[in-house]
């Protein structure tokens, strides 16, 4: 595998998707690599491995929440609608997405990231001026944009953060996906058909500032499944621990992971983001979004932090540091949530339980 931050899913789970390939009897929808029992399979995992040339290859879930949603979704992408994938920032809208196309067609890197400056050309097509003027309109003039491609060769086209695109640029997608066709008017073949395996998944937040509301006529084009964050402190600290694993690995830093701050770090973020302790209180919810993605990227930050000025696998005061940096950043109001929840319930704990303790007296740092 080529060297870089982070590969594609295709080829971060090459061998697991070549094993499936081959043990894959099922039926397949038109230009798909397997059938969509089998990309269930690859994004929840397998109990059992499979014997691939010799080999046990463990099928490992990679999506943890609803798998009946994974089935919907599936079986969307093989019919005529696209699929929007919906939530909350951090809830691993993105990184479905991106397992889904390179389980369905082999890769994930045919995308469009949705901006407040993308344009109707991006999403479509546009053209090399220079051999436009040149040899006038043809199509080696024109630059085909990841819709375009989807259409020509029969794959997926992830479209990122289509509601932070303006609402005419989103509109440009409804007759394509009606008609499955992409009018060209200035070639003399004129239009693009879409190849049978072509299809769109959407990401969209509902939280963020800055997104533009889809119109009903759009929004018709597209069966919804929303993406809910993780409601499970066990099964939250394992992402955590699995995610912030590979996270410290591929940055060079072999350390283990303390499992029982991951466990305090997925109740802090849980408690907050819920506003509702264990023993059943209330506290009141920051602004940020506290998603597991933060909590990762707290935990991660935290421990690269002592391992490089401390050289320790992980310190509490780190944490606290990095915590407040990840809640405190939409409103400076939060700082006072973040403050009453260690005077109330992190004291608490603190008179009984030794971590809860050590983790109360780095309260000096928030501030």
């Amino acid at each position: 595998m080529q060297e870089m931050i982070k590969p594609p899913a295709e080829q971060l789970y090459a061998a697991e998707l070549a094993a499936l390939q081959a043990e894959d009897r099922g039926g397949r929808p038109p230009n798909w690599r397997m059938s969509p029992a089998a990309v269930r399979d690859f994004i929840i995992g397998r109990e059992t491995p499979i014997v691939h040339n010799g080999e046990k290859v463990e099928i490992t879930r990679k999506f943890y929440g609803n798998d009946v949603l994974i089935e919907r979704a599936v079986v969307t992408l093989a019919g005529n609608r696209g699929l929007m994938l919906a939530g909350e920032p951090g809830t691993a809208k993105t990184m479905l997405s991106e397992l889904l196309s390179a389980a369905i067609c082999g890769t994930s890197m045919n995308t469009i990231q949705g901006t407040a400056g993308t344009t109707e050309d991006m999403v479509k097509y546009s053209w090399n001026y220079a051999m436009l003027l040149d040899q006038g309109p043809s199509e080696a003039a024109l630059v085909p944009s990841p819709l375009y491609t989807g259409m020509k060769e029969g794959i997926l086209t992830r479209f990122e953060e289509i509601t932070r695109c303006p609402a005419e640029v989103q509109d440009s997608l409804i007759s394509i996906m009606s008609d499955k066709v992409l009018h060209i008017p200035e070639l003399k073949e004129g239009n693009l058909f879409a190849k049978p395996g072509f299809n769109i998944i959407a990401t969209a937040n509902i939280r963020d500032k800055g997104v533009n509301e889809m119109s009903g006529a759009l929004k018709r084009r597209f069966n919804f499944e929303t993406v809910r964050p993780v409601n499970n402190v066990k099964l939250e600290a394992r992402i955590i621990e699995s995610q912030a694993k590979a996270l410290l690995r591929s940055g060079g830093i072999d350390s283990e992971i303390d499992v029982e701050v991951v466990e305090l770090l997925a109740t802090t973020f849980m408690e907050l983001r819920t506003g509702q302790t264990r023993e059943g209180y209330r506290v009141d919810s920051p602004q940020a979004a506290l998603s597991t993605a933060e909590a990762v990227s707290v935990y991660v930050e935290s421990a690269m932090t002592s391992y490089y000025y401390e050289s320790k696998p992980m310190a509490l005061n780190r944490l606290v540091q990095s915590m407040q940096g990840t809640i405190v950043k939409e409103n400076e109001k939060d700082l006072a949530l973040l403050k009453a929840y260690f005077s109330k319930i992190v004291k608490e704990r603190a008179a009984v339980e030794p971590l809860w303790k050590a983790y109360y007296e780095e309260k000096q740092w928030i501030g």
